[in-house]
């Protein structure tokens, strides 16, 4: 977790290379799943998911699941699931939003200009030429850049505030 994934990118990229030479078939440079993918399995999010449930999840519930003959799935998904919840909704924000606004990881994965993400997109136009340079566009990109990101924020908001909110107790 202390390593910065732009340490990482070399590995990443070279991993790539070499998986793709080694399957003809499987094409991972150009396209999306190699910026999405380690942005969802990432260390950190698996420690904190580790923590949350090592902090709200009581071991008592989960015996109490397998004594009434609950299989590991079921109490995966009738218990775990639902009380996790919160933390889920956390680090699919945080998920999102690090692969939404990633510059670097895409610049050196994506190579035609159809792929090209936003961010990508949006230095392009600030690194034009200063004569025709119109901020007209940069600011209508960084609108509709910004617009996925509070639409996600406001549809898994309601989930975390609904998790903070279960276990209160009116005092």
């Amino acid at each position: 977790m202390m390593i910065p994934t732009q340490v990482a990118t070399l590995g990443l990229i070279l991993m790539l290379y070499s998986i793709q030479s080694a399957v003809p078939g499987l094409k991972l440079m150009d396209t999306f799943w190699p910026i999405i993918l380690p942005s969802i399995c990432s260390p950190v999010c698996y420690f904190y998911l580790k923590q949350y449930m090592e902090s709200v999840l009581p071991t008592e519930v989960i015996e109490a699941s397998r004594v009434d003959g609950a299989s590991e799935i079921g109490i995966f998904h009738r218990m775990v699931l639902p009380m996790i919840k919160p933390a889920i909704a956390v680090q699919f924000i945080f998920a999102f939003v690090s692969s939404w606004n990633n510059y670097f990881l895409p610049a050196m994965i994506l190579t035609s200009h159809g792929n090209y993400t936003l961010p990508i997109l949006i230095a392009q136009l600030k690194a034009s030429d200063p004569s025709t340079f119109d901020f007209g566009q940069v600011y209508c990109l960084m609108t509709i850049a910004v617009m996925p990101l509070i639409a996600v924020y406001f549809i898994f908001s309601r989930s975390i505030i609904k998790g903070l909110t279960s276990g209160a107790v009116k005092g």
